[in-house]
């Protein structure tokens, strides 16, 4: 049922003026879907409260709640058709509700409240639907879904995966909005974080990376009810730029249960690294920043090493906010291994000779679907030199793309081999005292690979030039002789 409904309602914003991609779907099912949440949720913690004998205090007040505009009822329990529509309730909508609602992020308590939530969420978007007749059908048909029972809760959160997923899939947004999900268990699984330990992203996107680490959580031993108290307040933290992200980032950590999300609407790379102190830092990071960025001078000002590329700022960023002890699994462009730029060899430096890089997997083109760019994913920990490091690369018989993408049984040989980090035709080691010690260069050469084996150095490459020169020459004093 859940997911035809979600079909429905795309097919009813594809007809509205104000809706004109897959992107303005997740949008607007986002907000609407929230208070629909937010309206369920009332009613659990009124019945908790009533069972204990408890007062409870309403959020919403009761002329804004969902059963007051989006879904009243008649006495006998179905829909009342007199409710507002058309003009009367997109009026209602953006001149009185949303209005009332982004006053929450001044009147709330703290900002690890869903009442913060609320008024954050409600300050940073718009009603973009332009007919009240399609906002009232789409309305209906969320009245419809139940966030009550934890089977609803968690098919509901697959559902808006899928979305983001189909968000993400649309071409122009490539990997911005959607690391695929095999990928980021499989990063997770490797960093194997544990509960009380603090879980960071900068660039948090859809939240992926949090709500996978939430799931491995809870299946990692039976909680006690201070460890849901520590996986709901003291876990997940994340930090998001974009407007549209940062709501689905929330929205997703909510389905999938976790009431107040600690995501901050910031840019990350306008604070200053060098104003991060130990409370600042976290034990782990996981993330896949945006690529390909180009940001402005005063943005790089905030960083030792100045460069426009977005992800190697993020990377800085990572590293310094980390504890010492820390885990890290950071999704890179494969170019931060070899680019011989000032700024990258910089980076490499820093990175080789502040954290211990045990651990690199080299990703096939096709992973990110739509990104066209090949990645690797760095998983290191702060506080001691690389003195070597773990290749694994991912060699797969078929191509990657929207009809055939990465599944968690292409990556099962990689979990395997890295807990010894066993060397296999897929994987090797490499010391770093090996390597070219003015650039650094750690870039993917399986010395497994037939092709690989071939390739000579660039030392041996002038050797092998020189010995002809010196066979030319002496062919040529032979014929001179003879002449």
């Amino acid at each position: 049922m859940f997911e035809q409904t979600f079909k429905n309602i795309d097919d009813i914003l594809h007809k509205d003026a104000g809706c004109g991609s897959e992107l303005d779907y997740v949008e607007q099912t986002s907000w609407i879907l929230f208070l629909k949440y937010l309206d369920d949720l009332e009613r659990d913690k009124a019945t908790a409260a009533e069972l204990t004998g408890k007062a409870y205090t309403k959020i919403i007040a009761d002329e804004y709640r969902w059963t007051a505009w989006a879904a009243p009822k008649l006495a006998n329990g179905s829909i009342d058709h007199n409710a507002l529509t058309g003009d009367d309730l997109i009026d209602f909508v953006n001149g009185n509700l949303f209005p009332y609602l982004k006053k929450f992020k001044t009147s709330a308590l703290s900002a690890d409240t869903i009442e913060y939530k609320i008024g954050e969420i409600f300050s940073e978007l718009k009603n973009r639907i332009q007919s009240g007749y399609n906002l009232r059908e789409v309305a209906n048909l969320i009245d419809q879904l139940r966030f009550r029972t934890h089977k609803e809760k968690h098919e509901m959160s697959h559902l808006y995966e899928s979305k983001i997923k189909n968000m993400g899939n649309a071409g122009r947004n490539g990997g911005e909005y959607y690391t695929p999900r095999p990928l980021i268990r499989t990063i997770v699984k490797v960093v194997a974080p544990q509960i009380g330990q603090s879980i960071y992203d900068g660039a948090v996107g859809s939240a992926g990376f949090l709500v996978e680490a939430f799931e491995y959580l809870k299946g990692t031993k039976d909680l006690t009810t201070n460890d849901s108290i520590t996986l709901q307040k003291k876990t997940f933290y994340g930090k998001e730029k974009k407007s549209l992200a940062y709501i689905i980032g929330i929205m997703n950590m909510i389905l999938h249960g976790i009431e107040a999300p600690n995501i901050i609407h910031t840019n990350t790379l306008a604070e200053n690294i060098s104003d991060i102190q130990e409370k600042d830092r976290f034990d782990v990071i996981l993330a896949n920043p945006p690529f390909g960025g180009k940001e402005r001078a005063e943005v790089q000002q905030n960083f030792p090493i100045k460069t426009g590329e977005t992800a190697s700022l993020f990377l800085q960023h990572f590293i310094k906010i980390l504890k010492a002890g820390g885990k890290a699994g950071i999704v890179i462009k494969n170019t931060f291994l070899s680019n011989t730029d000032n700024a990258t060899v910089a980076l490499r430096k820093e990175l080789l000779s502040s954290c211990n890089l045990h651990t690199v997997l080299d990703l096939p083109g096709g992973t990110f679907t739509g990104a066209g760019v090949k990645t690797v994913v760095l998983f290191f920990e702060k506080g001691s030199p690389t003195h070597q490091t773990w290749f694994y690369q991912l060699n797969l018989d078929r191509n990657l793309g929207k009809t055939n993408p990465l599944n968690e049984a292409d990556l099962a040989e990689f979990v395997k081999l890295q807990k010894t980090q066993a060397d296999s035709p897929n994987s090797w080691t490499l010391n770093i005292k090996d390597i070219d010690q003015t650039t650094l260069d750690l870039s993917v050469k399986n010395p497994h690979s037939p092709q690989e084996a071939t390739l000579r150095t660039p030392s041996q490459i002038i050797k092998d030039i020189q010995k002809l020169d010196e066979e030319s020459a002496e062919i040529l004093k032979s014929i001179e002789d003879l002449l």
